[in-house]
């Protein structure tokens, strides 16, 4: 599912408008996407917890001339799933 069937789907289901849920779904990514910059963990009760990790620097290997190179340490952004929706997912 992509974020135009999303829109679609919670449209259908809540009688809302198409723009009034893409300005919701938006608002909801901005929101989520700001939080982590600065830093913070965004968590929904039940359904999971987005954050950021830190991953260490390494060296890795470039793959058409074998030559070794060393990859930087990076913050990257995490999701992991709350047990509601593992629970549904299984």
């Amino acid at each position: 599912m992509n974020k135009n069937e999303l829109v679609t789907n919670i449209s259908e289901k809540s009688g809302l408008t198409k723009k009034d849920v893409e300005t919701v779904v938006n608002g909801v990514i901005e929101e989520i996407t700001s939080a982590l910059k600065d830093g913070d963990k965004v968590q929904f009760v039940g359904f999971g917890t987005f954050e950021t990790r830190e991953r260490s620097s390494r060296t890795g290997r470039n793959p058409q001339t074998g030559k070794e190179i060393q990859i930087p340490a990076a913050t990257v952004p995490a999701f992991k799933a709350g047990n509601k929706l593992k629970e549904a997912v299984k």
